[in-house]
C-alpha cells in the first residue's frame, strides 16, 4: 500500500467490531512503525498507554464524554506528550546525546546541545507544551497511518477530561495528553460516509 492510498483510506471510525481482537504482534508492529516518526533533535518526547482491559476502558470512557468506541474498540491508546523531554538528565535527552556522540559529535559540544534545547524549548511554559504536543502529535498521526497500513481502523479523540484522565490513570504531571486513539476493525456492515471536505492547494497556500 503506497502513502497516497494510506492517506485516502484513513478514516475516523465511530463503530468498531467489539468481537474482533487485534493480535499483539500487530499492535507492536503499529507502534514500531510509528516510532520512525521524526522529532525535534530526535528527542522523541512521547509515550503511549495501551488499554485492552474492559474495566480500564470503561474508566476512560466515563471521562471521555461516554464515547462508546472507547470500549467497543479492542484497543484504546492514551498518547502522552512529555513536556520535559528536552531536559538534561531525562532518559530521552541522554540517549539522544549518547547516539549523537556515537555518530561523531564531539563530547565538547554537550554545552552547545544543552543551550540549543534550552533556548528552543524552555523559554516559557508554552514552549514546553508546544515542544511536547507538536512532536507527540506527529507520532499520533503516524500511529493512524500505521494502523491503515496494517488493515486497522482508528478514531482520534480530544473530547475528554484531561486532568481527570491524568488522575485516574496516575499519569505524572510532566505529561500532556494530546489525543486518545481508538483502534480496531470497523463494525461489519458499517456504511462509511463520504470523505469530509479538505482544503485545496490554493486554499492552503498563503502570502502576506
Amino acid at each position: 500500500m503506497n502513502f497516497e492510498q494510506i492517506t485516502k483510506d484513513r478514516r475516523s471510525i465511530n463503530f468498531f467490531d467489539p468481537e474482533k481482537q487485534i493480535p499483539q504482534e500487530v499492535i507492536k508492529k503499529m507502534v514500531e512503525l510509528a516510532g520512525n516518526t521524526p522529532s525535534s533533535f530526535n528527542l522523541q518526547p512521547w509515550n503511549l498507554m495501551i488499554l485492552q482491559d474492559k474495566a480500564q476502558k470503561e474508566k476512560l470512557k466515563a471521562l471521555a464524554w461516554d464515547q462508546p468506541k472507547i470500549v467497543e474498540a479492542p484497543v484504546t491508546m492514551i498518547v502522552l506528550a512529555d513536556k520535559e523531554g528536552w531536559k538534561q538528565g531525562h532518559p530521552g535527552f541522554e540517549r539522544t546525546w549518547q547516539e549523537m556522540v556515537k555518530s561523531g559529535m564531539p563530547e565538547t559540544q554537550r554545552d552547545w546541545f544543552l543551550d540549543a534545547t534550552n533556548s528552543l524549548y524552555n523559554w516559557s511554559p508554552d514552549a514546553n507544551l508546544a515542544f511536547a504536543a507538536k512532536n507527540a502529535g506527529f507520532f499520533a498521526m503516524s500511529l493512524m497511518y500505521a494502523a491503515v497500513s496494517l488493515g486497522l481502523d482508528s478514531h482520534p479523540m480530544d473530547g475528554f477530561d484531561h486532568e481527570g484522565v491524568k488522575k485516574a490513570f496516575n499519569i505524572p504531571d510532566r505529561y500532556w495528553i494530546p489525543v486518545l486513539l481508538a483502534v480496531g476493525y470497523k463494525k461489519p456492515g458499517l456504511v462509511i460516509d463520504p470523505p469530509k471536505w479538505r482544503k485545496t492547494y490554493e486554499e492552503i497556500i498563503v502570502e502576506f
